[in-house]
């Protein structure tokens, strides 16, 4: 499988403290690699930077095997972002966000594209209602319509379930493995929903204090950490006295 996704020594430094450590990874055609750690242990960051949205005080980004730097524009063409906190446009319809961000994308066969997403995330009946007037959940789906618009070759998720009860939210997760074996889509996903990334992840990177302190298959974990689940293993490592 090609690596989608490079990441080397990437930092991230504040004034009084580091939120990112020289953390360094890679995300392979097809794969799923979770990112896990407590709250504050630098998993938004990361993918913040990886997006462009944070400038890194240091490391490299490649990106489809280029510079994220010099090819940014290109990059994003074939790259995209959901989260559970990130909202589109209030004042648009559901539809009219989707067009919007079709046409941001340069999608040749955008309406076709926004009719078959808003099937498919259940969002037929709430096609002409104003984004703003979604609730939480129906935002959700809407974020994560927009995120396949342009058939990304790399998706990073951030907490992308937080929001849905758990039969939208295990719907949800069949549409993103379906997508992603059609695609060949490398993701990126974070979530403190530990069966979630027990069933939907290839590898798990553990994060500590913005450094990775621990990374394999789930099944790998477990039996190193003797733990019955990921939640355990995700108690254990969190409890250690990292240096």
């Amino acid at each position: 499988m090609s690596v989608l996704l490079e990441v080397a020594g990437l930092t991230k430094n504040y004034d009084h403290f580091t939120a990112v450590d020289h953390v360094s990874f890679s995300v392979a055609a097809g794969e799923t690699v979770g990112l896990l750690g407590q709250n504050g242990a630098g998993k938004t960051t990361t993918l913040h930077m990886i997006l462009d949205i944070l400038e890194p005080t240091g490391g490299t980004i490649r990106v489809f095997g280029k510079s994220f730097a010099r090819n940014r524009e290109e990059i994003l063409k074939k790259m995209n972002f959901a989260a559970s906190y990130v909202s589109l446009p209030g004042n648009l319809t559901v539809f009219e966000d989707l067009l919007f961000f079709s046409l941001l994308y340069g999608e040749a066969n955008g309406k076709e594209k926004i009719e078959e997403l808003i099937a498919l995330f259940g969002l037929p009946e709430f096609r002409n209602r104003k984004a703003g007037r979604l609730s939480s959940g129906e935002q959700t789906r809407l974020n994560l319509a927009k995120a396949f618009l342009n058939d990304p070759l790399l998706l990073l998720l951030d907490e992308p379930t937080a929001s849905l009860d758990p039969v939208i939210a295990r719907q949800v997760r069949g549409i993103i493995q379906e997508r992603q074996r059609a695609l060949g889509t490398a993701i990126l996903w974070t979530s403190h929903n530990m069966r979630e990334m027990e069933t939907m992840c290839d590898r798990i990177l553990f994060l500590h204090h913005g450094r990775i302190v621990a990374e394999g298959p789930p099944e790998e974990l477990k039996t190193l950490k003797e733990k019955p689940d990921l939640e355990e293993v995700f108690i254990s490592l969190a409890s250690e006295p990292w240096e």
